[in-house]
């Protein structure tokens, strides 16, 4: 008998848990990487480059499995791409603060193509909020540059309450400029993190385990 009830709650756990475990795969949640490429812009040293993104109104946030770039063929000889994820300065924004984290992925996208850059540790964004994709090399735009494609018009294929928050550049990755005239060509993989009430339940299950016990006891 006891081990029919632990199996009811576990089935019933699952069931009631089973349209969050679906809604938790990966979601494209931005791209353009559909649209052709209008042009490119260069990354180096001495320029760097970011594009905003506002998440959207999953109340549980959003952990962030990858971002794909659009990049065109490099020019010159470049060296030590990076690409970063970045928080909102706050008042006065939006524009980029402090890094987050660099992501991992090529150091050497030096040839036209999409490359997919992943969080180094689970990486959770918070909801309603502004972050910024910021690329930069290891080498100076006049020995060479990476080139980030961007798109003719900003169409990103928005979904669930994400959007674009424009293109920003830098001399040095501190003092940013935006520049509205650029979408660049990007890709957000994420996973809506489900709401903290699901978890309870678990504790829901847990309580009725308990509650049949004591009644078991008490017969």
């Amino acid at each position: 008998m006891k081990n029919i009830v632990i199996s009811g709650v576990i089935v019933l756990v699952v069931a009631l848990l089973a349209p969050q475990i679906t809604q938790a795969q990966g979601t494209i949640y931005l791209s353009n990487l559909g649209q052709p490429s209008a042009g490119s812009l260069a990354v180096g040293s001495d320029l760097w480059l970011a594009a905003g993104i506002h998440t959207g109104n999953n109340v549980g946030g959003y952990v962030l499995n990858s971002v794909q770039l659009g990049m065109t063929d490099a020019s010159g000889n470049p060296g030590g791409f990076v690409a970063m994820l970045y928080t909102d300065v706050g008042i006065g924004g939006p524009l980029p603060g402090s890094s987050l984290g660099t992501l991992s992925g090529s150091t050497d996208p030096a040839t036209g193509g999409i490359f997919t850059y992943t969080p180094v540790s689970s990486l959770t964004l918070s909801p309603y909020t502004t972050y910024f994709i910021v690329l930069t090399a290891g080498t100076a735009v006049a020995n060479g540059a990476y080139e980030w494609s961007y798109a003719g018009g900003n169409s990103y294929n928005p979904f669930g309450g994400w959007s674009f928050e424009g293109f920003f550049q830098s001399s040095d990755g501190s003092s940013w400029n935006y520049t509205s005239s650029a979408f660049a060509q990007y890709a957000i993989d994420a996973t809506a993190v489900p709401e903290p009430g699901v978890f309870g339940l678990f504790g829901l299950g847990g309580s009725f385990l308990a509650w049949h016990r004591r009644k078991a006891k008490t017969v």
